[in-house]
């Protein structure tokens, strides 16, 4: 089961709980903050809604992730956005278990060093719940996705779960992953 994982997941269940642990003092494995999911989306503007540009979309998030993305529809007409009630608005993947550590391993030590003028994720990027929340202006930085075949450049939202009880935990945690926050 080690071999087919993760760096990351064996560097969490053999190094990183147990340093949690012991800076925490938790009395509980259980107690340890964990990664639950990480969501990717993409959101769509009114001039996006074509056809063959959604199906694009889908297609890059499935190359990024390993994973089919769903189609997320409006839930009603904003006549403001030019939006009608059950028209296409973006896309969005789930990724658990072994497609979320594969890609955040990918996302830590390959697309963050792509990044142009990258100067790290400001701490400020934690919700008050201690979700970490990156917003990408472009697909092209992940390995999957081919320059020359790419039509349309489009950023992309990356969510992490994390379960814990403060901001601090998480900070700790994805530290030890070696995330390259701001000083």
């Amino acid at each position: 089961m080690k071999n087919n994982m993760s760096k990351l997941y064996n560097l969490y269940k053999n190094v990183i709980i147990y340093d949690l642990i012991k800076k925490f003092n938790y009395k509980s494995i259980m107690q340890v903050p964990k990664i639950i999911k990480i969501v990717l989306s993409v959101s769509l503007n009114s001039f996006d809604l074509l056809k063959n540009r959604i199906n694009d979309v889908k297609l890059n998030l499935k190359l990024i992730s390993g994973q089919l993305p769903i189609i997320i529809n409006s839930k009603k007409s904003i006549s403001s956005f030019k939006i009608r009630k059950n028209n296409p608005i973006g896309c969005k993947v789930t990724l658990r278990k072994k497609l979320m550590w594969f890609f955040l391993d990918k996302l830590i030590f390959i697309v963050i060093p792509r990044i142009r003028d990258f100067r790290g994720i400001s701490k400020k990027s934690l919700d008050k719940y201690g979700n970490l929340n990156i917003g990408i202006k472009e697909h092209i930085i992940f390995p999957e996705i081919n320059y020359e075949k790419t039509k349309y450049i489009h950023g992309m939202n990356i969510s992490i779960i994390i379960k814990n009880k403060n901001i601090d935990e998480s900070i700790f945690l994805l530290n030890c992953f070696s995330f390259p926050f701001k000083n």
